[in-house]
């Protein structure tokens, strides 16, 4: 398998860290990502691993003790005024973790002080040896993939990347050709999920199905094995599969096991 696989924040969304390290070393993956600043979901509560010292020594004990690393750590929102003290917290918890990716998503719909803010992020972000992976998503300021590279590509930073979702590809204005011609050192990890086809295609039906109704790859309508064979080799796959209703029935551990086989049947079938 050339793709090492990191356990996203959101397929086991209702354990802690610690236990989200611990269920990602259970089932198979070499990694796990954390969520530290809130999504800006309704209700979400704030996260003390950006401001809790006994909570962040507990999460670096769980990863010393099972050999897992932190691949990414969400969310960087670039708005329109970013709060960047709060954002420098947040690259020194990150750094504290051996973090490798942040996740970055554009709500500024001012596309040339977006273009800034994204690389003044990337200036942020550097130093505590992070790159910065902007996101992009239908019903933000970042609808597709031609966008996301305009703005990484206008930035200039090293550490910029473009994150592609497997949801997001599928929903937008985006094709594997794309994703297949993305420069490789633009390419620092992907999202694999699968989705049901037809779909809501309402801003309000989308957002739905991204933090709630993702199916197992191989599941549902999305081109997987095409998307596999479009991401570099070798890049890492954080399986990000939430499924509020699922969870209802089975525990985290079950879901992360039966995301981490649906992925990998999918990339054994690319060849991967």
């Amino acid at each position: 398998m050339t793709h090492p696989l990191s356990l996203a924040f959101l397929t086991t969304f209702e354990v802690g860290p610690v236990e989200a390290v611990k269920v990602a070393a259970e089932t198979g993956y070499q990694m796990v990502g954390l969520r530290i600043l809130p999504a800006a979901a309704a209700g979400e509560p704030a996260y003390p691993l950006l401001t809790d010292d006994r909570d962040l020594a507990e999460v670096r004990a769980a990863l010393a003790d099972t050999g897992v690393t932190v691949g990414d750590v969400e969310i960087i929102r670039l708005k329109a005024e970013p709060d960047w003290d709060l954002f420098a917290r947040f690259c020194d918890r990150c750094e504290a973790l051996s973090a490798r990716h942040v996740l970055v998503a554009g709500d500024d719909t001012d596309r040339a002080r977006l273009t800034d803010s994204f690389a003044r992020f990337c200036e942020l972000s550097a130093p505590h040896r992070l790159t910065a992976d902007l996101e992009f998503m239908p019903w933000t300021a970042v609808p597709d993939l031609t966008a996301a590279l305009e703005i990484v590509t206008a930035a200039g930073a090293a550490n910029g990347g473009v994150l592609v979702d497997a949801l997001h590809y599928d929903r937008s204005a985006t094709t594997l050709d794309q994703i297949a011609a993305l420069p490789r050192d633009r390419v620092n990890y992907v999202q694999f999920c699968d989705g049901a086809v037809p779909y809501d295609p309402s801003d309000e039906g989308l957002i739905r199905i991204a933090r709630g109704e993702r199916l197992f790859p191989g599941q549902g309508g999305i081109d997987m094995i095409g998307l596999a064979h479009a991401i570099p080799e070798g890049v890492t796959v954080s399986v990000e599969v939430p499924h509020r209703a699922l969870a209802e029935k089975l525990d985290a551990r079950a879901r992360a096991e039966m995301a981490i086989a649906a992925t990998r049947g999918i990339l054994r079938a690319a060849g991967r």
